[in-house]
């Protein structure tokens, strides 16, 4: 569903008695139009083009999406090559966006750029024109409210998402891992913009070393099955020995980690572990589960290692610690490391520092 949004700017003009009228800007003509989008091209963050008389600038890495596209990231500024961007219709009277204010979802807030932003999460006041919090932008009076750029805000799109994972399983679907993001709302959703790509492509490219590509649903060396039953826990293991196997986008795996990850996200994982390769959405938020909230065997979650700046290094150690890192497999390091590199570049941002563990 194609959102028609025109991005009008706006002057506000103080009266007398303190009254405050806003008001379109009116050029004479519209500025000149940028080189012509081309299909085969590739556009990172910033990249302008025009098409059908208009000018656009990609926010992001894309490429064979036409303008103005589905999924947000071109956005529309202005007619070009002559003729004048038309006003909005209706009331603009929505107050200044303030930073550390928070505002509801819904709130609509003038930005310094005299544009207008509808907020599509509650949230503490985070920068509308950076935070993935907002649609950006909004035609206020505009008649209604527009859907949403990405499903749930997510920073990757589906065409990155199938680019990133040609091969996989149907599974795997882009829908179940969008209505997995409910249960860790922090998730891809900290820091400024590059914070957040970099950590859902943190997060996606050990993603793809853990399952091939998210082709693998289920742990294939079968042998290992009856291994991850730790008998000395109270619980046991109800589903049977070797019903706790690897399982999902992180192959989540032992009684322990079913029955933690099924208290978090109020599942019946630790009797019913099956649910993890059945259902997407649930396979999906075990990942997020582990992501989010485990240690592992390094010293602190993958999600802490992005979003404080540690590195994507940091994110190895807290999956398969010893193992791969500090010499142990260099060669399956580098394979995260690559692949991260390569998912940063899609989403059209650095890599970051500290990248190998």
């Amino acid at each position: 569903m194609t959102r028609l949004r025109t991005l009008v700017a706006l002057a506000a003009l103080t009266l007398a008695g303190g009254l405050v009228a806003v008001i379109p800007s009116t050029a004479a003509s519209a500025a000149a139009c940028s080189a012509s989008w081309q299909a085969s091209a590739v556009y990172t963050g910033g990249a302008q083009v025009s098409h059908n008389g208009r000018n656009y600038q990609a926010k992001w890495w894309t490429q064979n999406e036409a303008p103005p596209g589905t999924t947000g990231v071109w956005q529309d500024l202005g007619a070009c090559g002559g003729g004048t961007t038309p006003p909005p219709t209706g009331s603009c009277n929505h107050p200044n966006w303030v930073a550390g204010t928070w505002y509801a979802t819904g709130s609509i807030v003038r930005y310094t750029n005299g544009l207008y932003y509808i907020a599509e999460h509650d949230n503490p006041g985070y920068d509308p024109v950076i935070s993935t919090w907002y649609w950006e932008p909004y035609t206020c009076g505009g008649g209604g409210t527009p859907p949403p750029t990405n499903p749930g805000g997510f920073v990757v799109t589906e065409a990155q998402f199938n680019q990133m994972f040609p091969s996989r399983n149907s599974f795997y679907t882009y829908s179940g891992l969008v209505a997995a993001l409910s249960a860790y709302p922090a998730f891809a959703k900290s820091g400024s913009a590059t914070v957040q790509r970099q950590e859902a492509a943190a997060f996606l490219a050990n993603v793809h070393h853990e399952t091939g590509g998210l082709v693998h649903v289920v742990e294939q060396n079968t042998a290992n099955y009856p291994h991850y039953c730790d008998p000395g826990q109270p619980y046991g293991c109800p589903a049977g020995q070797a019903a706790y196997y690897g399982r999902g986008p992180i192959q989540l795996s032992w009684n322990f980690n079913y029955n933690a990850a099924g208290i978090a996200l109020n599942l019946p994982l630790l009797t019913n572990p099956w649910l993890v390769q059945t259902d997407a959405a649930v396979a999906w938020k075990t990942g997020i589960w582990y992501w989010m909230t485990q240690n592992g065997p390094g010293s602190m979650t993958a999600h802490n290692a992005m979003v404080t700046g540690a590195g994507f290094g940091e994110t190895i150690r807290s999956i398969n610690g010893s193992i791969e890192c500090n010499g142990g497999n260099p060669a399956q390091v580098q394979s995260r490391v690559t692949r991260y590199q390569q998912f940063v570049g899609i989403l059209g941002v650095p890599a970051g520092a500290n990248l190998s563990c």
